[in-house]
Protein backbone atom coordinates (compact mmCIF):
# COMPACT_ATOMS: atom_id res chain seq x y z
CA UNK A 1 0.00 0.00 0.00
CA UNK A 2 2.84 2.42 0.84
CA UNK A 3 4.49 1.75 -2.51
CA UNK A 4 1.24 2.51 -4.32
CA UNK A 5 0.79 5.77 -2.38
CA UNK A 6 4.39 6.75 -3.09
CA UNK A 7 3.92 6.10 -6.81
CA UNK A 8 0.76 8.20 -6.90
CA UNK A 9 2.53 11.03 -5.04
CA UNK A 10 5.49 10.82 -7.43
CA UNK A 11 3.19 10.92 -10.46
CA UNK A 12 1.37 13.98 -9.09
CA UNK A 13 4.64 15.76 -8.36
CA UNK A 14 5.94 15.03 -11.86
CA UNK A 15 2.67 16.26 -13.35
CA UNK A 16 2.79 19.46 -11.32
CA UNK A 17 6.38 20.15 -12.40
CA UNK A 18 5.45 19.58 -16.03
CA UNK A 19 2.46 21.90 -15.66
CA UNK A 20 4.66 24.57 -14.04
CA UNK A 21 7.15 24.30 -16.91
CA UNK A 22 4.31 24.65 -19.42
CA UNK A 23 3.11 27.80 -17.65
CA UNK A 24 6.62 29.23 -17.58
CA UNK A 25 7.11 28.53 -21.28
CA UNK A 26 3.77 30.14 -22.03
CA UNK A 27 4.70 33.27 -20.08
CA UNK A 28 8.09 33.52 -21.79
CA UNK A 29 6.42 33.14 -25.17
CA UNK A 30 3.83 35.77 -24.36
CA UNK A 31 6.47 38.22 -23.17
CA UNK A 32 8.60 37.61 -26.25
CA UNK A 33 5.71 38.39 -28.55
CA UNK A 34 5.36 41.88 -27.11
CA UNK A 35 8.46 43.85 -28.02
CA UNK A 36 8.16 47.37 -26.69
CA UNK A 37 7.84 50.08 -29.33
CA UNK A 38 10.60 52.69 -29.31
CA UNK A 39 9.67 56.12 -28.03
CA UNK A 40 10.79 59.50 -29.28
CA UNK A 41 9.74 63.09 -29.91
CA UNK A 42 7.06 62.01 -32.37
CA UNK A 43 5.29 59.91 -29.72
CA UNK A 44 5.20 62.33 -26.79
CA UNK A 45 1.41 62.62 -26.93
CA UNK A 46 0.97 58.88 -27.04
CA UNK A 47 3.30 58.44 -24.07
CA UNK A 48 1.25 60.98 -22.09
CA UNK A 49 -1.94 59.11 -22.98
CA UNK A 50 -0.48 55.76 -21.99
CA UNK A 51 0.63 57.22 -18.66
CA UNK A 52 -2.96 58.40 -18.14
CA UNK A 53 -4.20 54.88 -18.96
CA UNK A 54 -1.70 53.34 -16.54
CA UNK A 55 -2.68 55.66 -13.68
CA UNK A 56 -6.41 55.23 -14.34
CA UNK A 57 -6.06 51.44 -14.26
CA UNK A 58 -3.73 51.43 -11.21
CA UNK A 59 -0.59 50.17 -12.96
CA UNK A 60 1.24 53.38 -11.96
CA UNK A 61 0.62 55.78 -9.10
CA UNK A 62 -0.51 59.32 -9.89
CA UNK A 63 2.43 60.58 -7.83
CA UNK A 64 4.93 58.68 -9.97
CA UNK A 65 3.47 59.50 -13.38
CA UNK A 66 1.56 62.77 -12.97
CA UNK A 67 4.47 65.18 -13.25
CA UNK A 68 5.93 63.46 -16.30
CA UNK A 69 2.53 63.33 -18.02
CA UNK A 70 1.93 67.04 -17.31
CA UNK A 71 5.33 68.00 -18.75
CA UNK A 72 4.65 65.92 -21.86
CA UNK A 73 1.26 67.59 -22.28
CA UNK A 74 2.93 71.00 -22.06
CA UNK A 75 5.28 70.04 -24.88
CA UNK A 76 2.52 68.96 -27.30
CA UNK A 77 -0.15 71.63 -26.81
CA UNK A 78 -1.82 72.47 -30.12
CA UNK A 79 -0.23 69.68 -32.16
CA UNK A 80 -3.06 67.71 -33.78
CA UNK A 81 -0.98 64.57 -34.48
CA UNK A 82 0.20 64.48 -30.87
CA UNK A 83 -3.37 64.94 -29.62
CA UNK A 84 -4.47 61.92 -31.66
CA UNK A 85 -1.58 59.98 -30.15
CA UNK A 86 -2.73 61.02 -26.68
CA UNK A 87 -6.27 59.78 -27.36
CA UNK A 88 -4.95 56.41 -28.55
CA UNK A 89 -2.61 56.13 -25.58
CA UNK A 90 -5.40 56.91 -23.13
CA UNK A 91 -7.22 53.89 -24.59
CA UNK A 92 -4.21 51.65 -23.89
CA UNK A 93 -2.54 51.67 -27.31
CA UNK A 94 1.22 52.25 -27.05
CA UNK A 95 2.60 53.44 -30.38
CA UNK A 96 6.28 53.80 -31.15
CA UNK A 97 8.10 56.08 -33.53
CA UNK A 98 9.42 52.89 -35.14
CA UNK A 99 5.92 52.00 -36.40
CA UNK A 100 5.39 49.24 -33.82
CA UNK A 101 2.45 49.27 -31.46
CA UNK A 102 1.28 47.36 -28.41
CA UNK A 103 -2.30 47.18 -27.18
CA UNK A 104 -2.06 47.07 -23.40
CA UNK A 105 -5.59 45.72 -23.15
CA UNK A 106 -4.42 42.49 -24.76
CA UNK A 107 -1.70 41.58 -22.28
CA UNK A 108 -1.67 40.24 -18.72
CA UNK A 109 -1.49 42.42 -15.62
CA UNK A 110 2.19 41.82 -14.90
CA UNK A 111 3.13 42.66 -18.47
CA UNK A 112 0.96 45.79 -18.33
CA UNK A 113 2.85 46.90 -15.25
CA UNK A 114 6.16 46.35 -17.04
CA UNK A 115 4.89 48.25 -20.10
CA UNK A 116 3.73 51.15 -17.92
CA UNK A 117 7.11 51.23 -16.14
CA UNK A 118 8.82 51.21 -19.55
CA UNK A 119 6.75 54.19 -20.75
CA UNK A 120 7.34 56.14 -17.54
CA UNK A 121 11.10 55.54 -17.66
CA UNK A 122 11.41 56.46 -21.32
CA UNK A 123 9.03 59.42 -21.13
CA UNK A 124 11.02 60.78 -18.17
CA UNK A 125 14.12 60.85 -20.34
CA UNK A 126 12.28 62.78 -23.08
CA UNK A 127 11.15 65.70 -20.90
Amino acid sequence: MQVKTALVALALAAGSAAHANDLLDSLKSQAGNYAMPSMGQSTLGNAAGVLQYCVKNNYLSADAAGGVKDRLMGMITGQKQQQTGYANGAKGMLMGDDGKSLNLKGISGKLKTKACDYVLKNASSLV
